[in-house]
């Protein structure tokens, strides 16, 4: 095996020198902020061993309004799994639960993110006509605002299309958590950087579903590549009509939503 010589004129054999340059290059992919630095070294060897390239593919979710029923199984999973402040306020992912009234008016709660489910609320004599439970999350968008407002590009895109904040980089400055339409970023209180939402991308690289999606009980949500026919989520997007959170502001979500209701913000 062909050797090269480091600074110290020492021979590093070619293949050791390859693995730590392909475990330095995926430290820009898997940032410390995103999952703990145990983690990141093991989906780095993980990529390096088993040969996922980012570029191969590009990951989205498609969410069942109508399979919710709003237990915060998929909040629980969440905190736990990325290590989010146990806090209230602070969420990957939550739920909301609207309610339809037979005056049209409406109204929307989620108390400490639905971590803990929903409670039943008076109807202060107003007839329901629909209540239904919505999944939030970041959107993953394919023109994503937060990326253009970093000023020091620590919130970028992966070539495989999920946003990624870089701790290493970010100052805080909260740009990215106002310019999200969404609001789908916190600023973590113990790093005093910005968090969100990565489709559990320590899972995701090695083959595994987020958090989210392997613990629902009703498989409200989908997990899969958007473009490879047998992805779960093409069938997804095959039997339902799909809509995204808002459309007009073309940022191009990629977590979709099935059974949509137009009150949804």
């Amino acid at each position: 095996m062909k050797s090269l010589k480091n600074e110290k004129g020492n021979c590093t054999p070619r293949r050791t020198f390859l693995k730590n340059l392909v475990l330095s290059c995926s430290s820009l992919f898997l940032p410390r902020l995103i999952f703990p630095q145990e983690k990141k070294n093991e989906a780095g060897s993980w990529m390096l061993e088993n040969g996922y390239v980012p570029s191969e593919h590009n990951w989205g979710m498609g969410i069942d309004i109508n399979k919710c029923i709003g237990c915060g199984r998929c909040v629980n999973a969440c905190k736990t799994e990325n290590n989010v402040p146990k806090v209230p306020f602070y969420f990957r992912t939550w739920v909301e639960r609207y309610r339809i009234f037979e005056d049209r008016d409406s109204t929307v709660d989620s108390p400490n993110g639905a971590i803990d489910g929903f409670h039943e609320m008076k109807e202060d004599g107003k007839n329901v006509v629909r209540s239904f439970f919505v999944p939030k999350i970041c959107n993953q968008c394919d023109n994503p605002p937060c990326v253009q407002v970093c000023p020091v590009g620590a919130t970028f895109k992966t070539p495989d299309g999920v946003i990624l904040v870089d701790a290493d980089y970010c100052i805080g400055c909260r740009y990215c958590i106002q310019a999200c339409p969404y609001g789908a970023r916190y600023l973590n209180p113990e790093t005093r950087t910005a968090d969100k939402c990565t489709f559990c991308y320590h899972r995701v690289v090695k083959g595994l579903a987020p958090a989210c999606v392997e613990t629902c009980p009703t498989q409200a949500r989908i997990f899969g590549e958007i473009d490879k026919k047998a992805s779960p989520l093409i069938r997804f997007k095959r039997i339902n009509k799909i809509n995204v959170l808002k459309p007009f502001l073309n940022t191009e979500p990629k977590v979709m939503y099935a059974n949509f209701d137009m009150e949804v913000k």
